[in-house]
């Protein structure tokens, strides 16, 4: 498994897996129909806005439907001869914090059909390397109380516990964990 940079020579692996039911962004499904329809009415915008490291591009939607400022950042692919998960990268210019909206400075999802086989872990730890690379001292992760997987992979990649925290209102005031990872 290698991350790839979003392109039209894996686009085809992408839609297949959102047509199979995978979403990048689970706390909204929907999502995977607007990705397959942005797809559909501009395959290159589409690909263009999963790598902008200005923040320029749309808003982001919220579960709860508002918007927030998009922050810079972008995806990589996990591709294994097939697509495999999605990871991305975002920050605040010249700090490390985040804006209480953002939940981290990085985020992962593997399509069910390819998971346990260890690319999480090693998406993340090639990820943590970009990070670097963009400066950041230290990254933020946050994952579930009850996604053990993800705190697996977490610590794996050298994460620390910070402690729980509620999510905002309009990210449904969940319960998180959140690790740092020093670069």
């Amino acid at each position: 498994m290698e991350l790839v940079w979003p392109g039209k020579a894996y686009l085809a692996s992408y839609v297949s897996a959102l047509n199979r039911g995978w979403s990048r962004d689970e706390s909204r499904p929907e999502s995977g129909a607007e990705e397959r329809a942005a797809i559909e009415a501009d395959t290159r915008r589409f690909l263009a806005g999963l790598v902008d490291r200005e923040g320029k591009g749309d808003p982001v939607t919220m579960p709860d439907g508002t918007q927030v400022p998009r922050l810079p950042g972008y995806k990589c692919w996990m591709w294994d001869g097939e697509f495999c998960g999605s990871i991305d990268l975002r920050w605040q210019p010249g700090t490390v914090e985040l804006p209480a909206y953002c939940l981290g400075h990085i985020g992962y999802s593997v399509v069910p059909w390819k998971q346990r086989k260890g690319y999480a872990t090693r998406a993340l730890g090639a990820m943590l390397m970009l990070a670097a690379g963009e400066g950041l001292g230290r990254v933020e992760i946050t994952t579930s109380p009850d996604n053990l997987a993800s705190q697996k992979v977490i610590a794996a990649n050298g994460g620390v516990l910070a402690g729980s925290f509620t999510t905002l209102p309009s990210q449904g005031s969940l319960i998180k964990y959140r690790y740092f990872i020093d670069l």
